[in-house]
C-alpha cells in the first residue's frame, strides 16, 4: 500500500506561482511512477504531469508545457509541482497519483491523495 498526502494548495493571483507536494509512505517510492491530476466541478479528472521512478521520464499536458515542473525527490519519499505563471484556468483541485510504472500512473494510477485545492483569481 502506498498513502500519498498533498501539500502547498492555496489562493493565488493570476501571474502567481505555487508549489505543490506530495509526500508518500512506502519504501519502494522510488520505483513508482507519480503524477499529478486536476478535476474540476462536473469535469473528468485530468492528466497534468507525470514522472517516471527508473528512468525519471516526464510528460506533460499540453496546457501547462513551459508553466508547470514535476520534480521528485527519492531520499524525502516526494514529489513535487512547481507551478509559475498562473491561470485562472489552472483553478482545480488537484490530486497527486502513484503506480507501478510510469504508463501505469499515466493511464490509470493505482493510488490517490485526497486532493488540495488550487484557486487562482483573475
Amino acid at each position: 500500500q502506498v498513502q500519498l498526502v498533498e501539500s502547498g494548495g492555496g489562493l493565488v493571483q493570476a501571474g502567481g506561482s505555487l508549489r505543490l507536494s506530495c509526500a508518500a509512505s512506502g519504501r519502494t517510492f522510488r520505483s513508482y511512477g507519480m503524477g499529478w491530476f486536476r478535476q474540476v466541478p462536473g469535469k473528468e479528472r485530468e492528466f497534468v504531469a507525470t514522472i517516471g521512478g527508473s528512468d525519471g521520464s516526464i510528460y506533460y499536458t499540453g496546457s501547462v508545457k513551459g508553466r508547470f515542473t514535476i520534480s521528485r525527490d527519492n531520499a524525502k519519499n516526494t514529489v513535487y509541482l512547481q507551478m509559475n505563471s498562473l491561470k485562472p484556468e489552472d483553478t482545480a483541485v488537484y490530486y497527486c497519483a502513484a503506480g507501478e510504472s510510469i504508463y501505469r500512473v499515466t493511464t490509470h494510477p493505482d493510488y490517490w491523495g485526497q486532493g488540495t485545492q488550487v484557486t487562482v483569481s483573475s
